[in-house]
């Protein structure tokens, strides 16, 4: 498991230096391994690097962090959902909050609301509306029993239907096709908005649920084996999927914020996972994250390249890349979904 877990951080590693040196305009990888150390150690940059350091540090590291960083949280969002709804089709956006969070992103570029925070309103206006949805379908699927695996979906599902109704209508008034555009490119997920300032917040909130989520592997082991095998093993499943449903949703909610709504990866990359270490969410939840993390910095690099000097939505890709797979995976006679 050690080695599994070293080679995928060799793996992200060399990753991130590629997705950093790769673009329309490419820079040499010695060149990118030099201007990194010069950045990281506070060296000399040469005069005739400047313009180079610029692509480097300010336009492309951030921006292939922030793919490392949403990868990671959406596969590590998609176990735990998987678990907790013990569903093997569910994912990240199966709460409805990808939707909601789209109301107010589609809000902000059809309409102009919140125009005011100026680079910071798609974000601050996806945020706020994720959290709402967060709230209803909270407050809808609860019941006297608590929160329930199949109200949990069939309410994140109904609502979403309904928030993606919203989208819809907006981007179909919207004014200028221009607004419209850039509101169905965000629904397909972009991180063409990434910078250094949106790093912080979207790399504790996922580091800090990770880590809970991975204490909390021998619960979600149990938890998926039903409620009445984690009740007899001690767990509260009521109040522990509450927990869950609450550190899912904030990462959800953050990951959208920033970067749209990027499909297939909290649905895909924890079954690939399953696939190589079984279903043992302790091992599961020490890999999904890396491989996540490497797998959406390759998809950000392709979204770059293929169409230059235009960008793919990254959903475009991921939505190629994970149809194949999924008919690979349903066609294997050993890998049973989910792990069960």
């Amino acid at each position: 498991m050690i080695g599994k877990i070293s080679a995928l951080v060799g793996v992200l590693a060399v990753s991130i230096v590629a997705g950093v040196a790769l673009g329309p305009v490419s820079v040499p990888f010695d060149v990118t391994l030099e201007l990194l150390w010069a950045a990281l150690t506070g060296g000399t940059v040469p005069a005739d690097l400047a313009g180079q350091y610029h692509i480097v540090w300010d336009i492309r590291l951030p921006r292939v962090l922030l793919a490392a960083v949403v990868g990671a949280g959406l596969s590590t969002v998609g176990v735990a959902i998987q678990a907790m709804v013990r569903n093997a089709l569910a994912d990240p956006y199966v709460l409805g909050i990808s939707s909601g969070a789209s109301v107010g992103a589609t809000a902000v570029a059809t309409l102009g609301v919140l125009s005011g925070l100026g680079v910071y309103a798609l974000s601050a206006g996806a945020f706020l509306t994720g959290l709402g949805a967060t709230a209803l379908v909270y407050i809808t699927a609860r019941s006297s029993r608590g929160l329930t695996p199949l109200r949990l979906v069939l309410t994140g599902t109904a609502l979403a239907y309904g928030f993606s109704a919203v989208a819809m209508l907006l981007v179909f008034q919207a004014p200028r096709g221009e607004a419209a555009r850039a509101a169905m490119f965000w629904l397909l997920g972009s991180l063409g908005g990434a910078n250094w300032q949106s790093l912080p917040v979207a790399t504790a909130v996922t580091a800090a649920g990770v880590v809970y989520l991975t204490t909390r592997a021998r619960q979600l082991n149990a938890l998926a084996m039903g409620d009445e095998t984690a009740t007899t093993l001690g767990i509260e499943v009521n109040r522990f999927r509450t927990h869950l449903f609450v550190v899912t949703a904030a990462i959800t909610g953050v990951l959208v914020a920033v970067s749209g709504a990027v499909g297939f990866v909290g649905l895909m990359l924890p079954h690939l996972t399953r696939m190589v270490v079984g279903a043992d969410h302790r091992k599961v939840l020490a890999l999904a994250p890396l491989a996540g993390a490497s797998f959406l910095v390759w998809v950000d690099v392709a979204a770059r390249m293929l169409a230059a000097p235009e960008e793919l939505p990254l959903g475009v890709i991921t939505a190629a890349l994970g149809v194949p797979c999924f008919i690979f995976l349903m066609r294997r006679r050993a890998y049973v979904f989910g792990g069960r």
